[in-house]
């Protein structure tokens, strides 16, 4: 393939909406045998077209939805959240999990860490991590952005150890906000709705037995523009529609491209989109106006990632033969 363009991206909404929701009824009934769905919504786009596909596919009755703010929550997106409620005639129920997150110890051990490189660093602090160097085709570094209360910008290097330990800490979110999920949906025989989008699972993009643990993941197929194009079709609000992807996760505003993606993620979608097409580096430098050796760079982030990243996909390790474990698993 010679030229590239983003047509290759368009989705006929209509059409793959009517497929999934199919899918949707077709899984609770069939294999997964249960009476509803639990999506749990932050506010994001990932997590508003799974619920308002959950609502399409078997109706708003039978859809529990989760709010589950914590301390560094943006306060917008919890009321996104029940703007996206409102909008479905869903019932959402908000539980704040950062009193537990506080007992478990995942804001000390967090803050610890940062302390090791910025010392001073308090409770009236912000924070985020950053990398750099995979896009430029060099191995990505950690990077830790702190804001002081007088608005004074931080930024230190970390080391591996450092580095773990903050994404280990604020991982505690994710699984904590499963645990949460798989209650409600034990108690009202549900199943739970995993949400991410093609990038994120692709590369690896969640936590295990976190939110990457699910019974169904309805868009895991779909890129990240294809999900926005699939919000405006089924009528969400725009206030949803024009939300720009963040982790949501530390104090500090991250983007998903900052912490985590080589690329914004339109250009990331086409990037991956050409890498599995078979596409030249070169053909995606001319779409997205970088260098030949750019582009690659992106390819070789992409491989480097779903590399690494393998384990989380994979089913826990048996030593010997069990006879139930596909049925089981």
């Amino acid at each position: 393939m010679n030229a590239l363009d983003w047509s290759v991206l368009e989705l006929d909404c209509e059409r793959e909406a009517t497929r999934i929701c199919a899918g949707l009824r077709e899984a609770i009934a069939g294999p997964l045998k249960r009476r509803g769905l639990v999506v749990a919504i932050s506010g994001g786009i990932d997590s508003s077209v799974c619920a308002a596909l959950a609502v399409r596919a078997i109706g708003p009755s039978r859809v529990h939805c989760l709010i589950l703010p914590e301390r560094d929550s943006d306060p917008d997106s919890a009321e996104r959240a029940r703007i996206l409620a409102d909008t479905l005639g869903v019932q959402a129920e908000t539980f704040d999990i950062a009193p537990a997150l506080e007992a478990i110890g995942a804001y000390a051990a967090r803050d610890a860490a940062v302390r090791t490189v910025l010392p001073e660093f308090g409770p009236d602090w912000k924070m985020k991590l950053a990398i750099t160097g995979g896009s430029d085709g060099a191995i990505n570094r950690f990077r830790l952005v702190a804001q002081s209360p007088d608005g004074v910008l931080h930024e230190h290097e970390l080391r591996l150890h450092e580095y773990l330990t903050i994404v280990a800490a604020t991982s505690y979110k994710q699984r904590l906000r499963k645990t949460i999920e798989y209650f409600h949906a034990d108690r009202l025989h549900y199943a739970v709705v995993g949400t991410p989008n093609r990038l994120e699972y692709d590369q690896g993009f969640f936590v295990k037995n976190g939110d990457g643990s699910a019974d169904i993941k309805p868009i895991a197929h779909l890129y990240k523009s294809q999900v926005y194009a699939m919000a405006r079709h089924l009528g969400l609000p725009e206030r949803l529609c024009s939300a720009q992807p963040t982790t949501d996760t530390y104090s500090l505003a991250q983007g998903q491209d900052e912490f985590y993606f080589a690329l914004p993620y339109r250009a990331m979608d086409l990037a991956l989109w050409a890498l599995e097409h078979g596409v030249e580096a070169a053909a995606l430098a001319q779409a997205l106006g970088l260098t030949p050796e750019q582009a690659q760079a992106v390819y070789d982030d992409i491989a480097r990632k779903r590399r690494t990243t393998r384990p989380l996909h994979l089913r826990p390790v048996l030593l010997g033969e069990v006879a139930v474990a596909e049925a089981s698993a």
